[in-house]
């Protein structure tokens, strides 16, 4: 495995600056900025990167304020009380996109949210204390708790919410195999240990997020 200095070597060739570079690297949000999140924006965040999988973003974006409508602004004391005759009825709301499995998903996601937060005081603060260390320990607690979070879904939502992580994209993982820290697609517990490991590294290496470090990591292949 190459150290950061060459990662970084690497993407100052291919931007041409280093302005170019730090200017297209996404930006984390702070511990006291996902604190600030409600309850309700962060169940919205989940649904929507739920009914996103598999769609045009645009297409479910558009949607978006119905959804906010029928779903009580997605207060999850009150989503989690929708039963199966509501979501029954939605599915004949041609202003929403009518898919009972992702539909159901969002008051069992409204139902993981209030356990959080009961534990922890809101989910934002859950989110916001969650070490970036082990932030595939957080994709696995989202994935085992919440439903339809499996797969890319937890680290992209983590990301649409600002915490910081890395997304194992096809770009990500072919570059992790050329840099011999896995040999095929992390999808193993083991493999994904081995890649937080290595991104660990980069991390202490050179003070980056491992949002940067993973969308720099993503730009080593050659297309």
């Amino acid at each position: 495995m190459r150290d950061y200095q060459w990662l970084h070597a690497y993407c100052l060739n291919r931007f041409g600056s280093a302005q170019a570079l730090e200017a297209f690297l996404p930006q984390p949000r702070t511990p006291a900025q996902l604190r600030g999140i409600a309850d309700d924006r962060y169940l919205s965040t989940l649904a929507l990167r739920v009914f996103r999988a598999g769609l045009k973003h645009s297409l479910v974006d558009a949607k978006w304020p119905a959804f906010e409508q029928v779903f009580f602004g997605f207060d999850p004391q009150k989503v989690v009380l929708m039963g199966a005759e509501h979501l029954e009825r939605l599915m004949q709301d041609e202003r929403i996109i009518r898919h009972l499995g992702k539909l159901k998903s969002v008051p069992r996601n409204a139902q993981m949210i209030l356990d959080v937060a009961k534990e922890s005081g809101s989910f934002g603060a859950f989110i916001a204390d969650w070490p970036e260390t082990d932030i595939v320990g957080l994709w696995k607690y989202l994935a085992k708790h919440g439903n339809q979070l499996g797969g890319l879904s937890a680290p992209r939502f983590l990301r649409m919410v600002g915490k910081d992580t890395f997304i194992p994209t096809d770009d990500m993982a072919a570059a992790l195999i050329a840099q011999k820290v896995i040999d095929k697609a992390p999808t193993s517990q083991r493999d994904l240990a081995l890649v937080q490991q290595a991104f660990n590294q980069w991390q202490a290496e050179s003070g980056r997020p491992l949002c940067q470090l993973s969308v720099m990591l993503a730009h080593t292949v050659n297309h």
